[in-house]
């Protein structure tokens, strides 16, 4: 059974002088235009596709990858608007419809929104801006450290929500963010901890030494910089450590530490600087 709205592998059952019908199960033949069937295609060929509606709502096959997939959250911008929704650039020629009734407000051309997709009640691909009811609130089995794709929603008093893996609500607290981030921008980043209550903190960076080796590099390009003299050391204040190296002062600390251990460095009151 093929999913809608999804990358498929189908296998080439018929070819006629126009493309090539993909076996689509219940569905029958799916049309792979012509224009986007490989070269040396052979009946029997297993072909990944991405499988949508066309204009007369029947399924058509592409080899194009769209911005996102059913079951996924993106940021899209809006192409058009009419009176019963707005349409998004996915990347294909057929865009995505956003019902006016899925507007968590309303939206103008050349607008970025996050949504998500999903297939409505008369079998159609759709998006949703009311992300609330499509996340997921069963409880995680993330570890701290392990890695995840965050898709930052907006931000708060605390910090930035983030769409975590497609799935869960994450919080990228203010302490935590270092570098600049905006709404709408996906990156590769780190769970911090699920807390007791299944709430989960993200991390840009993963938590723990593994940030020290990179900051510790860093700290001793200034140094070769600046003639081997910094003015920050260990007691120095958040503020400061973060205005010059753009991280905690946690981070920093361990990164110190780990040059002090290795002897590249050494400290004072005044601060710190290398040794020869």
């Amino acid at each position: 059974m093929i999913e809608l709205g999804r990358i498929n592998t189908l296998p080439v059952m018929r070819m006629v002088e126009f493309g090539v019908y993909l076996d689509g199960g219940d569905k029958g033949g799916i049309l792979l235009p012509q224009k986007e069937v490989p070269e040396e295609c052979q009946i029997g060929d297993q072909l990944r596709v991405f499988v949508y509606l066309d204009s007369d709502d029947m399924p058509v096959a592409t080899m194009k990858r769209p911005r996102a997939q059913v079951g996924e959250f993106a940021s899209l911008v809006v192409a058009d608007t009419n009176q019963v929704g707005a349409f998004l650039d996915w990347g294909l020629p057929k865009q995505l419809f956003l019902p006016f009734a899925q507007q968590a407000k309303p939206v103008e051309p050349g607008q970025r929104c996050i949504v998500y997709l999903y297939i409505d009640n008369s079998g159609r691909i759709a998006a949703s801006a009311k992300l609330e009811k499509f996340l997921d609130k069963t409880p995680c089995d993330y570890t701290p450290g392990q890695t995840a794709e965050l898709l930052f929603w907006r931000r708060t008093d605390l910090g930035y929500l983030a769409i975590v893996d497609h799935r869960y609500l994450g919080m990228l607290h203010n302490q935590d963010l270092f570098r600049e981030i905006r709404s709408g921008q996906t990156v590769h980043g780190f769970i911090k901890q699920v807390r007791e209550d299944g709430k989960i903190d993200v991390m840009l960076e993963k938590p723990g030494y593994s940030r020290v080796d990179p900051l510790a590099q860093q700290i001793l390009q200034y140094l070769e910089i600046k003639g081997g003299q910094c003015q920050l050391n260990d007691k120095s204040s958040p503020e400061e450590i973060k205005e010059l190296f753009a991280v905690s002062k946690k981070a920093f600390k361990m990164a110190l530490g780990n040059l002090l251990k290795q002897g590249l460095i050494r400290q004072n009151e005044q601060g710190i600087e290398r040794v020869e």
